[in-house]
């Protein structure tokens, strides 16, 4: 499998303003695009992510509110999109008869080489010609209608006009310009508002063609006849696009319900001349002063990936690769499975999945299915790094028993290591706002070419963000300030948008305008934050511990228990909506399930499944077997108990050791300030608060304080700790021990003993080591070196 890698990403065009009014327009879409960014980034101002919601609902009714970010984010949902299964009636598509263009005797290639292209069509010079011709023909009027509106200064009035004649004249150019519209539809860099919207309609439906040339399809690719490989076949196709037609049987061999995906006959010649054309078009426009991006380069690697698309062997790879890297994590998501045997390059034979498309679902369980498939979306783009590079909602299908499944993989983008670090990396920069980092993070993610001074932009950026970010959240944004200052980046930077961050977009929007349908409160927010704390509480990548201590502590190194807080919250929403929507499962993975509890020896180790928690882990069972078995709740936990002992519950379990070892200096700092408080409380308390111990040692200043030094640092530590206590153990009291906290020390019990052997030593020493140089300063350090300040006498 060769998917395109992201750093190939094409280049935008980049047109000088003052050459050219095309300029203009370009600044104008690209800064459209860093409005959505850099709106959807400010939300991320607040300590509190609880706030993040309402200033997220705040953003999009203040963008909605402009007519043209309206129409953009309307166009990114993907709800103006043309989700028939075919053409309308009057359709037609010019294409050439290709009848005698094998008489030369040579054939394409079935991977994209521009030179054997090259080589094949220009030995067929007449068809070139007629083709050329015809697309002259089609879009002539087109061409003087634009010319008109330049002359008469019409533009503006007419965009939405010549937008509608932009998707009429693609549809009957047939499947390479169908397929290249689809592909401009979600890039707001390149394409209007406007523009955009009306390609969202392109309509991939075009007429059937003849059935028995789709049965001779079949036999020709598959060695057999079509009624030896598959029973109740359709006598006509049920669905029809640019690309092939998909019929409905059953598979003789195995009596499943399939889908069979036969290829349009001439497909390759009939994309491999218009990209020949458009080739010829492109290397005539490098003589063009006003246009300095190489557009041959950009049609070359757009058709690259386009190419993967018309090998049905890759794309039934592909669905099988990603379904394999879902199974254990999401085995609620569904896949078709694949038919090596009955698939080849031009016939794909999968298995028939029942089911409505998620965006017409009125069923009650909507919401959670885009819960799931925002988690979904997340782990491609951040984890596996093979991501679904068509997303659209005719893609996303709810199956009768309620789980998610998706379809069509012919395009799969890969996302390097690089970008998915990077991106965790820049949403902790943009919660700190940390400038400088976020600047290095637009090179990281190839927003800008690698080698441009970043220097210049930072004021400049920094702007941009602190008016975003400061005073009265999205109701204080000044959009037309923000887009002049976004206007001046575009204009004075190389600011691209690469093609993943396009289809990143893309998937996210389509998800929100699905779940904004039945649930006007939704908030993107509160459904990737749980995914993202996933990644950063679990991974052991460098990049991301780093990224973990770093959104914990910020750049100036300062303990946010706020932000720990949000992050273990986070994590206990995604192991919720990580397991919704199982259908009818019969049982969950097999990796999932807890193995039944053991009475072997102490030596031996079991799977703990803990009662109401995601966890199933594996521990030693260092204490009786009964100890294993789910406590019987004498009393009963209130929700926020629970919720809180899922988090105690990672941060004890084996997939919390990571967390663990950064906390431990944190751990470390609290039992030290709790311990010193309360030895100084009970001094106190006894009238002894100005008692001092001599030290019989050599060298010593003064005695001893009998009641601990407290510092403000101290306090902090002390405010800090006992506020994390209540959120793991749920409860606001901390002082007493109730039914509630015994049972809650019995379900944690298995995990006791080998945490304990873990921490315990590491923790006993760099306590005994604090308590030591604390002793060494203040009876052996004279006063004006100790940089203190004593807290009053209680």
């Amino acid at each position: 499998m060769n998917s395109m890698a992201i750093n190939l990403a094409p280049r935008c065009f980049h047109i000088h303003p003052f050459k050219s009014s095309v300029g203009k327009l370009r600044r104008r879409q690209k800064q459209r695009v860093l409005v959505v960014i850099t709106s959807a980034a400010t939300t991320t101002k607040t300590t509190s992510m609880a706030n993040m919601s309402s200033q997220m609902k705040d953003m999009r009714a203040s963008m909605e509110e402009d007519e043209q970010l309206s129409v953009l984010m309307r166009g990114l949902r993907g709800q103006g999109m043309n989700e028939d299964d075919f053409a309308a009636a009057d359709t037609q598509m010019r294409l050439l008869d290709f009848s005698s263009s094998a008489a030369v005797g040579d054939e394409l290639p079935l991977a994209y080489d521009p030179e054997l292209i090259d080589q094949y069509w220009s030995k067929r010079p007449g068809l070139v010609a007629q083709r050329a011709l015809q697309l002259l023909g089609v879009s002539a009027g087109f061409i003087f209608n634009i010319v008109s509106d330049i002359v008469l200064k019409r533009t503006k009035e007419k965009e939405v006009e010549r937008a509608c004649e932009i998707r009429e004249i693609v549809t009957s150019l047939g499947p390479a310009y169908i397929k290249l519209g689809q592909a401009l539809a979600i890039r707001p860099d390149i394409l209007s508002p406007a523009a955009m919207n009306e390609l969202q309609k392109l309509c991939d439906k075009v007429p059937a063609f003849d059935n028995a040339v789709a049965m001779r399809t079949i036999t020709e690719e598959l060695g057999q006849s079509p009624h030896e490989i598959y029973d109740n076949l359709t006598p006509d196709p049920i669905a029809a696009a640019s690309l092939g037609q998909v019929y409905r049987g059953t598979l003789r061999a195995t009596g499943e319900d399939v889908a069979v995906k036969v290829q349009r006959p001439n497909v390759l010649e009939t994309v491999t001349v218009d990209l020949y054309v458009l080739r010829r078009v492109g290397m005539a426009l490098r003589d063009v002063p006003q246009i300095n991006t190489d557009i041959v380069a950009l049609l070359d690697e757009w058709a690259m990936r386009f190419f993967e698309e018309l090998d049905y062997v890759h794309e039934g790879a592909n669905a099988t690769k990603f379904a394999k890297q879902m199974e254990k994590d999401l085995p609620q998501v569904v896949v078709p499975r694949t038919f090596p045997t009955y698939t080849s390059r031009r016939v794909l034979t999968s298995s028939w999945l029942d089911g409505e498309k998620l965006s017409q679902s009125t069923a009650d369980d909507v919401g959670a299915l885009v819960k799931l498939g925002v988690i979904c979306y997340l782990k491609q783009l951040l984890d596996t790094g093979f991501f679904h590079a068509d997303p659209h909602p005719g893609n996303l299908i709810r199956t009768p028993d309620g789980r998610l499944a998706i379809l069509d993989f012919g395009l799969m983008t890969d996302v390097s290591d690089d970008i998915k670090f990077g991106m965790i990396e820049a949403i902790a920069h943009l919660i700190h706002r940390d400038y400088e980092a976020i600047v290095e993070d637009f090179v990281t993610l190839q927003f800008i070419p690698s080698g441009v001074d970043l220097k210049p932009i930072l004021p400049v950026l920094a702007r941009v963000f602190d008016q975003a970010l400061d005073g009265g959240g999205a109701k204080n944004i000044n959009f037309q300030e923000l887009s002049a200052d976004l206007a001046q980046i575009t204009f004075d930077y190389p600011f691209r948008i690469p093609p993943y961050f396009a289809l990143i977009i893309r998937a996210i929007s389509v998800l929100e305008g699905i779940a904004l349908v039945g649930d006007s409160d939704f908030a993107l927010v509160d459904e990737a934050f749980p995914y993202l704390a996933k990644r950063l509480l679990t991974d052991d990548t460098p990049r991301l511990r780093a990224a973990l201590k770093y959104m914990i502590y910020g750049k100036s190194e300062s303990f946010d228990v706020d932000r720990m807080i949000d992050l273990l919250e986070a994590l206990e929403s995604f192991n919720k909506d990580s397991t919704s929507s199982q259908g009818d499962l019969a049982s969950p993975s097999p990796a999932l399930l807890p193995a039944p509890p053991s009475a072997a020896s102490s030596a031996s180790s079991t799977i703990v499944p803990l009662p109401n928690t995601p966890f199933n882990f594996l521990i030693p069972s260092f204490t009786p077997p009964q100890l294993f078995q789910p406590p019987q709740a004498s009393v009963s936990l209130t929700s926020q108990s629970q919720s809180a002992r899922d988090a105690l519950t990672f941060i004890l379990s084996p997939e919390g050791v990571l967390f663990r070892e950064l906390l431990l200096e944190e751990l470390v700092k609290g039992i030290d300030a709790l311990s010193r408080d309360q030895v100084r409380a009970l001094v106190v308390s006894l009238g002894l608060g100005d008692a001092r111990v001599p030290v019989l040692l050599p060298g010593a200043l003064r005695p001893l304080a009998l009641a601990p030094h407290m510092t403000l640092e101290d306090q902090v530590i002390i405010a800090n700790t006992n506020k994390l206590i209540k959120f793991l153990s749920g409860t606001t009291n901390t002082s007493q021990f109730t039914p509630e906290s015994a049972q809650l020390l019995l379900s944690l019990s298995p995990f006791v003993p080998n945490v304990a052997q873990q921490i315990l030593p590491e923790v006993a020493s760099r306590l005994s080591g604090r308590v030591f140089a604390r002793f060494i300063k203040e009876v052996f350090v004279d006063n004006g070196a100790i940089n203190r300040r004593p807290l009053t006498m209680r």
